[in-house]
């Protein structure tokens, strides 16, 4: 009988120790995965407003050399992430592809112009920057039209302040949430051993002498929970960076080295002061209230 009641009591407490490093791990595992989205969430802002267009349309008139002379400013000015020529005769042939007709053999001549695509830097994606640049752009006589669409960057720069905005704040609640749960995980596992909590209370054991083993045992546990989410954590980088080249995600490497071991730090932190108030709980409790 007393065999089936330690091992009941055994099977008990491996689960909650099992509940205990699931809890961790899936708390920090999350807590990270914001953290990381944080870090690279200026990058990934950056790369969809420098995927915003300026077209810039020139007169039939421009030569050689004043496209040569308009390629020198873009790559002297601050402003000008990069750019890319397109010949009228470029552009029919997009145009017919979106069409599905030759016009021009319609029309009996090319009505489009030479142009340049300029993306811009990031810092320089809104409107009055758009505009400003654009000024300086028409001052040059063989400028036919200068177009971009307002809106989208009006849309692009709202959309990343208030992104942004919930991204901190949904940081915070799950912060307290994670916190709150993995006390509970914690609670459970401490609860089990109440018992023996007080069978060393009552013999002359000091709270710090009990509280020592169940913290020890809780920083291991959370040590194992935080390795299994960083290596998640690593696992969804490697992820990241072999299907979207294009994020540079491993570019801030010691950002990201720092939310990784920000993770290991915080799962011991966690489960040591879960432990210590956990425990502080039982050992304050009558005898008669363990029942």
């Amino acid at each position: 009988m007393a065999s089936n009641f330690d091992k009941f009591q055994k099977r008990r407490l491996i689960s909650s120790y099992f509940s205990v490093v699931l809890s961790v791990f899936l708390v920090l595992f999350l807590l990270g995965l914001l953290g990381l989205f944080i870090i690279n969430s200026r990058r990934l802002s950056d790369n969809f407003k420098e995927d915003i267009v300026m077209t810039v349309f020139f007169k039939n008139e421009a030569t050689d050399s004043i496209f040569k002379s308009f390629e020198s400013e873009m790559k002297a000015s601050k402003f000008a992430k990069d750019f890319k020529f397109i010949s009228k005769e470029e552009a029919a042939k997009e145009h017919e592809k979106t069409l599905g007709e030759h016009f021009t053999e319609f029309l009996g001549a090319n009505p489009l112009y030479n142009s340049y695509d300029i993306h811009l830097k990031a810092d320089y994606v809104t409107n009055p920057e758009f505009s400003r640049v654009e000024s300086e752009i028409r001052k040059n006589a063989m400028v036919a039209d200068v177009v971009y669409d307002k809106q989208l960057i009006t849309l692009v720069n709202d959309n990343v302040k208030r992104i942004s905005m919930w991204v901190l704040i949904i940081s915070g609640i799950f912060a307290v949430i994670s916190i709150l749960l993995i006390n509970s995980s914690l609670r459970l596992s401490i609860y089990a051993n109440r018992f023996i909590i007080k069978t060393m209370q009552m013999v002359g054991a000091t709270k710090a002498f009990i509280r020592k083993p169940f913290i020890k045992k809780s920083i291991i546990l959370g040590v194992i929970g935080s390795l299994l989410a960083i290596v998640a954590l690593i696992g969804v980088l490697i992820y990241v960076a072999t299907n979207y080249p294009g994020l540079d995600i491993f570019k801030n490497q010691l950002l990201t080295i720092l939310v990784l071991l920000g993770v290991l730090v915080l799962g011991v932190l966690i489960t040591w002061i879960g432990t210590y108030f956990a425990t502080q709980r039982f050992l304050n409790l009558r005898t008669d209230d363990l029942y």
